[in-house]
């Protein structure tokens, strides 16, 4: 408290140097944990996938939780007093299964994930490409903690290898079994790419505040994991300030935020069709599915803009 106390005094009255300081402290922060977790990550993670350690296995999630742990006390120390109000469903749970649709702004969103996930719900995961898994450290991470890492064919491949035809849903329910076994929460970006309002105006986006979604991610991953879930989350985020930058989050500069995480039911029977391939197979099946989600992104698109008038109208500056 007293760290806290005597940061919130620097950026009072030496702004800029206030929001240097937090800069390099985050940054010194994760980039320690990133070469400190890196040697035991690799050997963990070549135990797990050499020997198929459980303990192993549960060694690597132990690293990469500590890592996210890490990074969230930056935030609840580090940064400024902050107007940010998180609503979560009391009945989630570490030991869930969960699906977690959410609207895209920029790349600060997944570390508010991970920071609303701490000790509430499980380790989240994401689709990632497969060519990830060259980048040093960050790719191999992603592939030791199971994230889905697809191989996706472009129409040109397809075009010249028909018996490509397929592969990425067969990819997409072996990158998926691995995490059957386990807790998980499993993102999925909808709208396929972070708003911009050129983004937003090239679509001639039917919403307010999102582009259009896409229904594809999701469905696989019903297909691949649907009798193993336990729900699937919306979670809604507002930067009522503005859509920031990536370090506008460790300078401190986002003072107020919004993140609402609620339940949402797909209907038995759709959901039982698209566990049965049927988004892939029937026109029909996929013509519910867009139509479930854009009932769905009219509610999202409405509960912003509740959410930004609550922060007009409710002004509130608390730690979070």
């Amino acid at each position: 408290m007293r760290l806290s106390a005597t940061i919130e005094k620097l950026h009072e009255r030496a702004p800029k140097l206030g929001k240097a300081v937090s800069l390099m402290t985050a940054t010194g922060v994760i980039a320690g944990n990133s070469i400190g977790g890196s040697i035991p990550i690799w050997l963990m993670g070549t135990a797990k996938m050499i020997t198929g350690s459980d303990i192993a296995d549960k060694t690597v999630i132990k690293i990469a939780n500590h890592w996210i742990k890490s990074n969230n006390a930056v935030i609840n120390y580090i940064l400024p007093k902050k107007d940010w109000r998180i609503d979560l469903p009391d009945d989630v749970h570490m030991d869930g299964k969960y699906l977690l649709v959410s609207n895209h702004q920029s790349w600060v969103d997944t570390s508010i994930v991970q920071y609303i996930s701490e000790n509430r719900l499980p380790l989240t995961r994401f689709f990632t490409k497969f060519e990830l898994i060259y980048i040093p450290v960050v790719g191999q991470t992603f592939y030791f903690l199971d994230f889905p890492m697809m191989r996706r064919h472009s129409k040109e491949a397809l075009a010249k290898n028909p018996e490509l035809k397929g592969k990425d849903l067969l990819e997409a329910q072996r990158a998926c079994a691995l995490l059957k076994d386990k807790p998980f929460t499993l993102l999925n970006y909808l709208e396929g790419t972070r708003f911009t309002k050129a983004k937003h105006d090239k679509q001639n986006s039917p919403y307010t505040h999102l582009l259009k979604p896409r229904a594809g991610g999701l469905s696989l991953a019903i297909n691949a994991l649907g009798e193993d879930i336990d729900g699937i989350l919306d979670m809604t985020i507002v930067y009522p300030d503005g859509i920031p930058n990536y370090s506008d989050l460790w300078k401190g500069n986002i003072k107020r935020l919004g993140v609402n995480v609620r339940h949402i039911e797909m209907p038995d029977a759709l959901f039982t069709a698209i566990q049965n391939g049927g988004y892939q197979d029937d026109d029909a099946i996929k013509k519910q599915m867009f139509d479930w989600i854009d009932n769905i992104w009219q509610q999202k698109d409405a509960l912003i803009d509740d959410m930004l008038a609550d922060f007009d109208n409710k002004p509130q500056v608390s730690k979070a």
